[in-house]
């Protein structure tokens, strides 16, 4: 299984491009602080590369700046290309396929947790006016017969 999840926040402006066919890819930098401290007693931070493609790389470009805190899905790749020089280069990077943006560098702690996921996002709503629906009556009420449940049905 090939699966990464990262927090951290973003150490560089996110630089889409376009491909000759005309995909959009966004490329970044996600600075993850360590879980512990170095001799000095300063945490460290590995600066991880990150990919992502279509719309999640437009949504990426368009919200997100360098200090972003986000949260990546993806998984690890590794690639390699020849160099203008004529030498083989190597590249490991996450291919992002969900990114939540957590909050900005100049938000505080206001944390905004919404997922722009490359299906789920809808171009027409701003990522602040996401309006919610009070469900007054039972959701579950044509869900079909009442279902008895004992404590001894329960496996734990």
């Amino acid at each position: 299984m090939n699966k990464v999840i990262l927090i951290g926040r973003l150490a560089r402006d996110p630089e889409m491009r376009s491909t000759g066919s005309g995909v959009n890819t966004t490329t970044f930098t996600v600075a993850v602080t360590r879980a512990f401290t170095n001799q000095k007693g300063e945490r460290d931070a590995d600066f991880i590369n990150c990919v992502a493609w279509r719309r999640q790389a437009e949504n990426i470009a368009k919200y997100c700046t360098k200090g972003s805190q986000v949260a990546v899905e993806g998984r690890i790749q590794t690639r390699s290309y020849d160099a203008p020089d004529g030498t083989k280069r190597y590249v490991t990077e996450i291919v992002a396929d969900n990114v939540t943006f957590l909050n900005s560098k100049n938000s505080g702690n206001a944390s905004q947790n919404v997922s722009y996921a490359s299906e789920a996002y809808q171009p027409d709503v701003p990522p602040m006016d996401i309006e919610t629906t009070d469900i007054s009556e039972d959701p579950y009420k044509d869900f079909g017969n009442e279902v008895a449940l004992s404590d001894d049905d329960l496996p734990f």
